[in-house]
């Protein structure tokens, strides 16, 4: 019987890497195309960026600083809520409002304490930037029940073109109750309204006791997401060993974690011994073995023409930056930049047009093509 598992183990892992052999191939982008400037020095884990209307950022730190960075000069904002500081959990995303500069709203994601049971779960705020501080805070969505598990809280935050808020929030290491159920949280891709209300279309609205900000579900821990020039919203996520997924978001749909994988326990053991299944998603890429991805963007700047229209996503595991060539929304080619800089958190292009990553234990660098 261990002989029969172990054989369907092998044949799991095999197809995985099988069906992937296709467009894994790795390549060394040619390190004579680009230079890099390092813009923020010292930062130890900057979790999230964006840029105010005057081209200074907001930065998050893990530990829960929020920096504001103008003419080479951190300052950090007070009133910041107090996070849930454990593992992967922390002081998350940031993003504006679209329309920032008619109301400015500044919308946040980290790991909080608030509820009655120990620990913390992922939650969405808004609020305003006044002196140096955080104003008119917000509480839009409250990932429930906290628990001290410390990790897989997700989050990132993107606005469509239509000004739908999107946030995701991990499966909280409860991989086997929260992915596949509607009722609870966890696992899953949210939308809202601005200001925190419920959208009427969205999915489950009229699901008894389902979560009605729920947007699509069987995800596990989602922390690259970023809209396509299509207005799409795409996210990637954190796969076991191996297993990590692009996926492109569609209303309502599961997208099938844990029951369908190409990925492993990290013991080796078999999570399913199935890849795909009927009324699941398929993900439009995967990465066997895991990369650990974090943080992701798509090049639509003019500065970088070959790369336009493409995607960049971050590798924790591996320290580098991975530009996936995109054709008809199939990943045709990868190349591997800033090889061994550190772990990548989080890469944006800027609205100066240009690429910026935010790097473990160092900085934001800026990518400059030669």
């Amino acid at each position: 019987m261990k002989f029969l598992s172990f054989l369907i183990l092998l044949i799991t892992v095999f197809s995985a890497c099988a069906q992937q052999k296709e467009n894994d191939i790795l390549i060394e982008a040619d390190p004579k195309n680009y230079t890099t400037e390092l813009i923020v020095p010292e930062l130890q884990i900057p979790w999230g960026m964006t840029w105010l209307p005057d081209g200074s950022m907001l930065i998050t730190e893990k530990s829960g600083t929020l920096i504001h960075f103008k003419n080479k000069i951190k300052t950090t904002i007070s009133n910041v809520p107090e996070v849930y500081n454990r593992n992967q959990g922390g002081l998350l995303d940031i993003e504006l409002h679209p329309k920032y500069q008619e109301n400015g709203w500044i919308y946040i994601a980290y790991s909080s304490k608030k509820g009655t049971e120990k620990g913390g779960n992922t939650a969405i705020i808004r609020a305003k930037l006044e002196k140096n501080q955080l104003t008119n805070i917000e509480e839009l969505y409250k990932g429930t029940p906290n628990t001290t598990k410390g990790h897989h809280f997700g989050s990132r935050l993107e606005f469509d073109t239509q000004g739908y808020l999107y946030f995701s929030i991990g499966d909280r290491g409860n991989r086997d109750v929260n992915p596949q159920d509607i009722t609870k949280d966890g696992g899953k891709i949210y939308r809202l309204h601005d200001d925190g209300s419920i959208p009427k279309d969205n999915p489950f609205v009229d699901k008894k006791g389902a979560k009605k900000a729920v947007f699509s579900y069987g995800h596990r821990n989602p922390q690259g997401m970023a809209i396509h020039p299509d207005g799409t919203i795409w996210v990637h996520e954190h796969g076991p060993r191996g297993g990590d997924e692009i996926n492109p978001i569609k209303k309502g749909l599961n997208y099938g974690w844990p029951t369908i994988t190409y990925g492993i326990n990290y013991s080796g053991t078999s999570i399913t011994d199935i890849t795909k299944k009927d009324g699941m998603q398929q993900p439009l890429y995967y990465w066997v073995p895991s990369i650990a991805p974090s943080g992701m963007d798509f090049v639509t700047s003019d500065i970088y023409p070959d790369w336009k229209n493409d995607l960049v996503v971050g590798s924790l595991k591996f320290q580098y930056l991975e530009l996936l060539e995109l054709t008809n929304n199939k990943v045709t080619s990868r190349k591997k930049l800033l090889d061994g800089m550190g772990r990548v958190r989080n890469v944006r292009q800027g609205p100066d047009g240009f690429i910026y990553v935010a790097i473990e234990n160092k900085g934001i660098v800026k990518i400059i093509p030669n």
